[in-house]
């Protein structure tokens, strides 16, 4: 008994150690050992931001390599958006749907966003996603879109989420608590590596806020950002390790609420096409390839999260 335990010991050390040895990125490969209450269910989603092919080609290779569904701008046209939900439904893909105003009059911008809100709706997707207001409109101006949409989700059954995006409402962390305590029924993307970059940090002066935001978090956008940027190059390279520890720190969070909720858990991998992707000098090629980033996003996610 003794030897077996001496043995049990030495193999379980090992494993550690080998475990400690890879690029964080595959150490999260790795279930997270928390229990799930009945209704847990992952969903990853692939995004068409960069695909040069049309919505046909873009479900086909959607579905061909795994992903459970896509999110994309919601078409401009009732028609558009109809011919895309066929094809997602030939492939037997879920959709969310992405929608934003982009006019720098507030009224006007209002106008668009709700047009765009109403016509994502329609369509009944899984969610919704808004890149709401800008960073420079008031906060009433931007409340009253979040107060819209609480609206509209509550009138069709659609959950609408709120994306931590530059440039948007929610730029900033600091800025986001302000609208987390202001509005009881926010609910969050939670796309972190926008935060990071505008605090240059990874913010770890910021915990309470993050605590706060995580409990609001109906959606995950899995790219990995750090200091500088809103996107590594490759979050398997391991100069990346304390970014992509941070961020799994972050999901892992969403998720163990998810789970003990038996709620669905909705990531998209988002890993972006140049210049999002970081390039060489003078030829602009990126520096990894968008797909297979975002194909290695999809099964870490799928082994960590999963049902």
């Amino acid at each position: 008994m003794e030897d077996m335990n001496r043995r049990d010991f030495l193999e379980t050390g090992a494993k550690a150690s080998a475990l400690a040895m890879l690029p964080a990125l595959e150490s999260f490969a790795q279930p997270l050992q928390k229990p799930s209450s009945a209704g847990f269910n992952l969903k990853v989603l692939a995004t068409n931001w960069g695909f040069p092919g049309d919505h046909a080609a873009f479900c086909t290779k959607a579905k061909s390599l795994g992903y459970d569904g896509f999110e994309v701008w919601v078409p401009g046209d009732t028609k558009s958006r109809d011919e895309l939900i066929r094809e997602s439904e030939k492939q037997g893909l879920q959709y969310g749907f992405l929608t934003g105003g982009s006019d720098p009059d507030p009224v006007k911008h209002a106008e668009q966003f709700k047009a765009m809100v109403v016509r994502a709706a329609e369509g009944k997707p899984l969610y919704i996603n808004c890149h709401s207001g800008k960073d420079h409109f008031s906060f009433e101006q931007n409340r009253a879109l979040m107060e819209f949409t609480a609206e509209i989700s509550a009138k069709t059954g659609v959950p609408i989420y709120h994306e931590t995006h530059r440039g948007r409402t929610l730029f900033a962390a600091h800025i986001a608590r302000k609208f987390i305590e202001a509005i009881p029924s926010l609910r969050l993307t939670f796309d972190v590596s926008h935060w990071c970059n505008v605090a240059e940090s990874l913010l770890v002066d910021q915990a309470d806020t993050l605590a706060l935001a995580l409990e609001r978090v109906g959606h995950i956008h899995a790219r990995i950002g750090h200091p500088e940027g809103p996107q590594v190059n490759d979050p398997r390279a391991p100069e990346w390790d304390d970014a992509v520890k941070a961020h799994f720190a972050w999901w892992d969070k969403v998720a163990e609420r998810k789970k003990r909720e038996g709620s669905i858990m909705t990531v998209l991998t988002e890993f972006g096409p140049p210049d999002y992707m970081p390039t060489l000098p003078y030829t602009r090629q990126p520096l990894a390839d968008q797909w297979d980033v975002n194909v290695h996003m999809l099964h870490v996610l799928r082994k960590r999260y999963g049902n």
